[in-house]
């Protein structure tokens, strides 16, 4: 019964085996490997950009602070929700990745409204050389908080980034999910809504380790080619990397995790919900925010269940509500899921 997070999921067994199959023989390094040409042919023809550069490094991190870094001057500031992994859980990485420019965040929750971005982004580039000017917008999807932006709520963001001619980047970490979850195509969701590059994840969705990054207009192509390997993340033996996203693109299997994932927190949700714990978000995707009395949350950790809690610690009163974070991902067995909810009723009911 493991919820912590989809990053602490299996690789895919088709993953693997691309991976056995890469490890034969030689392969020319730094992405000139033929499984490259595959991935990059393979992603333009997903999200029907012929001319998109496309690249690969190892972790979100690194995908979200090098794409920010080439979009994004020393001096300006990247726009974003305060909750955006950006802002949250990368350790400044987009700061210094890009030589200092600051992240200015958006009030609000989890998904940035039109006005209050208008506000932000009119607040700055005010002051001269005292202040910074105005940079990218980064738009998280899915959210930390496991809510989806709809299409309408992305135009709405990236005709506002327009206005003031600022670029959109998106962190697609769960890019799948979201993608599944609206029923829409790449396209549909990112440079056809004015999206200019996007980190296509890959490691929380049956990966071992590798994410994409897709830069729409190619002109921004060279600049982060040195970006990544003054970054230390261009790496030599890159065929590993190719095999990982090659096997991912083929048959559609990053759908397919995607689907399994949502379909999973999907019926945790309902039974959460069906058990009496208050759901704190909408449960777009494979993400479940639910409050329970911390009683409850001791009986189903002492059953083997993992997961954190998310907005306080397990130790307190004991009827006191707790909200807490459940992650599926592809490989969660339905039987896990249901006996998590046996347990839980059961706790309820006593």
């Amino acid at each position: 019964m493991f919820f912590a997070s989809d990053n602490a999921g299996p690789v895919h067994p088709k993953v693997m085996a691309a991976l056995h199959e890469a490890n034969t023989g030689h392969a020319l390094p730094y992405g000139d490997d033929e499984l490259m040409d595959e991935v990059r042919q393979r992603l333009r023809d997903l999200f029907e950009a012929p001319d998109a550069a496309v690249y690969l490094v190892a972790t979100g991190t690194a995908a979200n602070a090098l794409a920010l870094a080439t979009m994004c001057k020393p001096w300006q500031t990247v726009f974003c929700s305060p909750v955006a992994h950006i802002q949250e859980d990368e350790c400044n990485a987009p700061e210094f990745y890009s030589g200092g420019a600051k992240l200015t965040l958006v009030p609000g929750g989890d998904r940035m409204c039109p006005e209050a971005l208008r506000s932000a982004i009119k607040a700055e580039e005010n002051r001269g050389v005292h202040g910074p000017q105005r940079g990218p917008v980064s738009i998280t999807q899915v959210t930390e908080s496991g809510t989806v932006y709809d299409l309408d709520e992305l135009r709405a963001l990236t005709e506002i980034a327009q206005e003031f001619q600022l670029p959109v980047h998106m962190d697609g970490a769960r890019i799948a999910n979201a993608v599944v979850k609206l029923d829409c195509t790449l396209a549909q969701m990112t440079w056809k809504l004015g999206v200019d590059a996007v980190s296509f994840g890959g490691t929380k969705n049956g990966l071992m380790g590798v994410e994409a990054v897709i830069f729409f207009d190619p002109a921004k192509a060279q600049e982060f080619e040195y970006r990544r390997k003054r970054g230390a993340h261009l790496f030599s033996k890159h065929r590993y990397l190719s095999a990982q996203m090659a096997a991912y693109l083929r048959d559609d299997l990053w759908r397919e995790c995607a689907l399994k994932a949502n379909a999973n927190a999907r019926r945790l949700a309902q039974g959460l919900e069906q058990a009496g714990a208050e759901i704190l978000h909408r449960p777009d995707a494979n993400m479940v925010f639910a409050a329970l009395p911390r009683r409850i949350h001791h009986r189903l950790l002492a059953a083997g269940a993992q997961y954190y809690p998310w907005t306080g610690d397990f130790n307190g009163p004991a009827d006191e509500m707790l909200g807490a974070r459940l992650v599926c991902d592809w490989s969660l067995d339905t039987a896990d899921i249901n006996r998590f909810l046996d347990i839980l009723q059961t706790s309820v009911s006593e």
